[in-house]
């Protein structure tokens, strides 16, 4: 019996091992086995599969010209994956200098009665048109294609612009297999070379190869010649609890740092912070606008100036520039900036308006820095050297009694203290300029959570009335500020419309101040248990916070950005009417994220005819490494789960 059982898993070995290698993903050519194989395992939700990426960047020992040589051979899974057979390329043009494309080759393989089947793209299918000032693109359909055709492609580039070496991206939409990227790079070169994303490289190899470059006049160059590979790359897709895809997609980027000529000469080309400290600080748009005066007397009132404590001073400048003054929703820091335009229109960019609260602190003779940032959307700025177009964001940090705050004036409702969430990115450069610029944590104002209590009563004739408590901390306040401090009829209409089984009344918002860091309001309901047969079930989540898991992924590969530390609260208390019989209640549940970074909790206590049920789900960290990413989506699907099932069941007492 055991041989029997050992030959049935010596046959099951081999029958999975022969699927995952019937792609043939170490080289070029299209197999047969290529065009057999018709399922993904590892991607079920996959429509297209890169088998096999290679890629070289070189310069030309004769023109001296930059090069780059690509081919790629990708399987069509399904009907959905068929975008993947036109390929676009964007050649990049400045001025004189161009782009240039050459030797495309393209050709669909299918298999015909058994044999492979070749279908080669002709010439005149290859269509050039202008994109835009700075781009002319080249696109191409592979012709007869099919489920199941694998498509094979290459073509060189000729790329003018050295200073720019030409970067590789291992990952895409597609999950891929196989991915390498060659580079010859002169001694003259010296760049700043980053790898960004969480997949590790399975080759990353470098050689010196001697006089690879020789000119006519005797001079020569050594190259460093290298190798990165990568396997079995998952597909990116994109999900709820990220910033930009940016930051997290596999690849290589190049900036070049200096340049040594033959003849000895040295350009440095990638500057040191201190170099653009002095740059920023004699720039018209920030230093000289940072350094400008303002008129305190004529901007403040009377009570504000008159003020003895620093942080009520802070606040209450802070609330002037957030009441009279309108952020237009411009991002850029460091084009047409001009607080005197702000302060006669009342209007302007994040920049203007930061730096006039910055001015206005300073000139009361409160502590303060700028910090420029990226925000969320903008991607993570580079932390090797300075690369100023990275940042398009400035807040300020004040300094008051020993403790510090982030500041942003650009939304009314933000409380003091309380920067927008686009703004959370994990770090910013603080400018100094004076003891010099450096790197700080973008942090969050703590304490944010959702929190609900429900009281409620199930009289005998079925009816269940109570009272509702809705309590928004922090970052989720600011929706429902927003929501009704701009239209209170139409917010507590849209409460009653989606909750429309319930009848609502008696509404009231507890909360005066627009930036205040709570939201409360309250209410009262009036709704039937559900009855099926001599049954009553009530499900104690009238309010849920989560209508399904927002996380589906089989496999994610980059980080869970929260952007903030959060709680969910769901406090519920029913008193039960001696009428009815209590025949079960919700089962206990406790879920520990590992490393004590995040718990839930869910309980049901009964005393005598009162049931009193209890949920929490806290997060403790802002963001989650991809390890983390089963147990937050085990966790969540347990919390829908609770949120949908969870049942008291009653029956009426004989």
């Amino acid at each position: 019996m055991k041989k029997i059982y050992l030959l049935i898993s010596f046959l099951l070995t081999t029958v999975f091992l022969g699927q995952a290698q019937q792609f043939h993903h170490n080289y070029y050519a299209a197999t047969k086995a290529d065009l057999e194989t018709n399922i993904f395992e590892k991607d079920s939700t996959a429509n297209a599969l890169v088998i096999y990426e290679f890629g070289k960047t070189y310069v030309d020992d004769s023109s001296f010209e930059l090069k780059h040589e690509f081919k790629q051979k990708l399987k069509i899974l399904n009907k959905k994956g068929y975008n993947h057979a036109t390929v676009m390329i964007y050649l990049y043009n400045s001025g004189s200098k161009k782009e240039k494309v050459s030797d495309i080759q393209a050709t669909t393989h299918n298999l015909v009665n058994g044999n492979i089947h070749k279908t080669e793209l002709n010439k005149n299918e290859i269509y050039t048109e202008k994109y835009n000032e700075n781009y002319t693109l080249v696109k191409f359909t592979f012709p007869n294609i099919q489920e199941g055709s694998v498509i094979t492609y290459s073509y060189t580039l000729t790329l003018p612009f050295i200073y720019k070496f030409k970067g590789w991206e291992f990952q895409s939409e597609i999950p891929k297999l196989y991915s390498e990227y060659n580079t010859s790079i002169p001694a003259n070169y010296d760049y700043n070379i980053k790898l960004v994303g969480t997949i590790p490289l399975a080759k990353n190899k470098s050689d010196l190869k001697h006089h690879c470059l020789e000119t006519a006049r005797g001079g020569s160059s050594d190259c460093t010649e290298s190798i990165y590979i990568m396997k079995n790359i998952p597909a990116f897709i994109e999900e709820d609890f990220m910033t930009t895809k940016s930051n997290y997609l596999s690849r290589i980027e190049y900036e070049l740092k200096t340049f040594k000529g033959f003849d000895g000469t040295v350009e440095n080309i990638t500057k040191t912070w201190k170099n653009t400290d002095r740059e920023i600080r004699d720039n018209k748009n920030i230093g000289k606008q940072l350094k400008r005066k303002v008129d305190k007397k004529q901007l403040l009132s009377a009570d504000i100036l008159e003020e003895k404590d620093a942080l009520k001073k802070a606040e209450q400048i802070y609330k002037h520039i957030q009441d009279n003054y309108t952020w237009n929703s411009n991002y850029s820091i460091f084009e047409d900036v001009s607080i005197k335009n702000l302060i006669d229109k009342k209007s302007g960019s994040v920049s203007e308006i930061n730096i006039l609260l910055h001015n206005l602190l300073e000139a009361c003779n409160i502590e303060v820095k700028p910090i420029i940032l990226s925000t969320r959307n903008n991607g993570l700025p580079t932390t090797i050297y300075p690369v100023i177009s990275d940042f398009n964001y400035l807040i300020v940090q004040a300094s008051i009694n020993n403790k510090t705050y982030l500041l942003d004036a650009t939304d009314r409702y933000l409380s003091f203290g309380q920067i927008p969430f686009r703004a959370l990115n994990q770090y910013g450069r603080l400018l100094d300029f004076k003891n010099g610029s450096k790197w700080v944590d973008i942090e969050a104002l703590p304490g944010s959570n959702i929190n609900y209590r429900v009281n409620l009563q199930l009289h005998a004739d079925q009816n269940i009335t109570g009272e509702i408590q809705f309590n928004n901390r922090g970052y989720p306040a600011l929706t429902e500020k927003k929501s009704y401090f701009e239209n209170p009829i139409q917010h507590q209409k849209d409460l009653q419309d989606e909750y429309e089984n319930l009848e609502i009344f008696e509404y009231q918002a507890e909360t005066e101040a627009k930036n205040s860091l709570d939201f409360n309001e309250s209410f009262k309901i009036n709704y039937e248990a559900e009855q099926i047969g001599e049954q009553l079930y009530i499900n104690p989540f009238i309010f849920t916070f989560f209508e399904e898991n927002p996380f589906k992924l089989q496999e994610r590969s980059y980080p869970l950005d929260f952007g903030y530390k959060r709680a969910y609260i769901y406090s519920y208390k029913i008193k039960i009417d001696t009428a009815f019989e209590i025949l079960e209640t919700p089962k206990e549940t406790i879920l520990q994220l590992p490393e004590n970074t995040g718990q839930l909790l869910f309980n049901t206590l009964v005393n005598n005819n009162e049931i009193i049920v209890y949920f929490k789900l806290s997060f403790n960290q802002e963001i989650y490494t991809k390890e983390f990413y089963p147990y937050i989506k085990k966790a969540m699907s347990t919390v829908v789960n609770i949120q949908k099932n969870s049942t008291i069941v009653l029956k009426r007492s004989n």
